[in-house]
């Protein structure tokens, strides 16, 4: 059967509308991010840009994120239980003076690891996974810049099929 625009999320051939799964399940819940974000950290220390800025990484560095990024994606709030949610997130980026060109190249090597180890390349999908990590990128970057400050109420972020944020007020 060929692809049909909307069939993969909302619509299967014999069915009427079903349930709309969360960006966690549709990528494979955990074990499909945990698998994407070791495959990624375990290529960061050769990065010649990226291997910089991640000298310092602890071993559950990529754990962690994978906890943030399941989260923010619909899946059980474990960073938020147990690491202290987007707050903490943030302070993990204060000072560190991140580049346009380190952002670039975090995405890019991120979605080339995606490609590899097979999550979903769905338009729809693909749509949303992009959109965040654009998004999520450059406030990490915004956040990395000299005088930048973290709120104790920072909310965590919620991300799901098409998400309108609205315009950047700083």
């Amino acid at each position: 059967m060929g692809y049909r625009w909307g069939a993969s999320i909302a619509y299967d051939s014999h069915m009427a509308e079903k349930a709309v799964p969360t960006l966690y399940e549709w990528m494979g819940g955990k074990p499909a991010i945990s698998r994407l974000l070791e495959t990624f950290y375990g290529r960061v220390p050769a990065d010649p840009t990226l291997g910089p800025v991640f000298a310092q990484m602890s071993p559950a560095h990529p754990a962690h994120v994978a906890d943030f990024i399941a989260e923010v994606f619909g899946g059980p709030k474990t960073y938020s239980g147990e690491h202290g949610g987007h707050p903490n997130m943030i302070g993990r980026h204060l000072g560190r003076a991140l580049t346009e060109t380190q952002r670039k190249r975090w995405i890019s090597l991120l979605l080339e690891c995606a490609d590899e180890i097979g999550v979903p390349a769905d338009p729809e999908f693909r749509s949303a996974f992009v959109a965040y990590l654009e998004w999520g990128t450059r406030l990490a970057v915004l956040n990395s810049q000299p005088g930048a400050t973290v709120t104790a109420d920072s909310p965590m972020p919620a991300w799901g099929w098409g998400e309108v944020k609205g315009p950047y007020v700083p």
